[in-house]
């Protein structure tokens, strides 16, 4: 979903913002797959993702502290289930008609790349990496150094792993099922990642992201990691900390695609 580092554009952040994935969020429904180079075929759960939070997300909210970042966050569901609860939620998205459906749900969201400048770096209380979404960039390490670099000393990272003890990095396009098998244009491709538990605390331990919690929901595997509260970052300078504050008076209920909270 979003490019490896701030400001530059990779393979895959055009792809999650146009068709099928566009599609497929504006009906509410697949069928919609990533498919390997191989042909093998990774079902995305547009309805589930499109439903209101379930039993399985809730037991992921309910653990959230403070401001909550939700990173890829599709249509919406987790930050109109954390608005409702009463905290300060802002999801991001590369895609349009992600964060269009999060507007329309009141929930607040930007048009985003993680590793974008984003609203209150250093600052976030949880940051939220589910549905999948620790596959983004296809480089988990990467991915978990910007998001210690987000969170606050202490804070909490919620990901979502494969239930499998897994660490795949693949490069993969975006299939509706109606595409004919011919093989895909160099273009269409983007790397993704796909990880287990272990895999991820293997990853996130040199970026002073430690276990805090592991758990199993209706059939989907979870983990709360720490962020340690010695660790500085590079994004923690003494102006990001003063000029990128979430600070509450200043967050708003509905965020234009365009528009920066606090900060930004």
């Amino acid at each position: 979903m979003s490019p490896p580092h701030p400001d530059v554009t990779s393979p895959g952040t055009d792809s999650w913002g146009t068709d099928p994935y566009a599609n497929a969020l504006r009906n509410g429904h697949g069928p919609l797959f990533l498919r390997r180079t191989d042909g093998w075929l990774l079902p995305l759960d547009v309805e589930r993702w499109c439903a209101g939070a379930d039993a399985a997300d809730l037991s992921a909210l309910r653990r959230c502290e403070g401001p909550v970042l939700d990173i890829g966050c599709g249509p919406g569901r987790l930050v109109a289930a954390l608005a409702a609860r009463g905290h300060r939620a802002l999801g991001i998205d590369v895609s349009e008609a992600a964060v269009n459906r999060t507007l329309r749900l009141g929930g607040s969201a930007l048009r985003r790349s993680v590793f974008e400048p984003l609203p209150g770096e250093g600052r976030w209380g949880t940051v939220l990496l589910v549905d999948g979404n620790i596959g983004i960039g296809g480089d988990p390490a990467h991915l978990l150094r910007r998001t210690a670099d987000l969170l606050a000393p202490g804070g909490l990272l919620i990901a979502e792993t494969a239930p499998q003890d897994i660490d795949e990095r693949v490069r993969v396009r975006l299939d509706d099922g109606r595409t004919t098998a011919t093989g895909p244009a160099p273009a269409d491709l983007f790397p993704w990642a796909r990880l287990g538990t272990s895999a991820l605390l293997r990853y996130a331990g040199p970026h002073g992201l430690h276990s805090a919690d592991q758990w199993d929901a209706d059939g989907r595997t979870f983990v709360s990691l720490r962020r340690s509260l010695s660790v500085r970052t590079t994004s923690q300078t003494p102006d990001t900390r003063n000029s990128a504050a979430v600070i509450s008076s200043q967050f708003p209920r509905n965020t234009s695609r365009d528009s920066p909270l606090a900060g930004s």
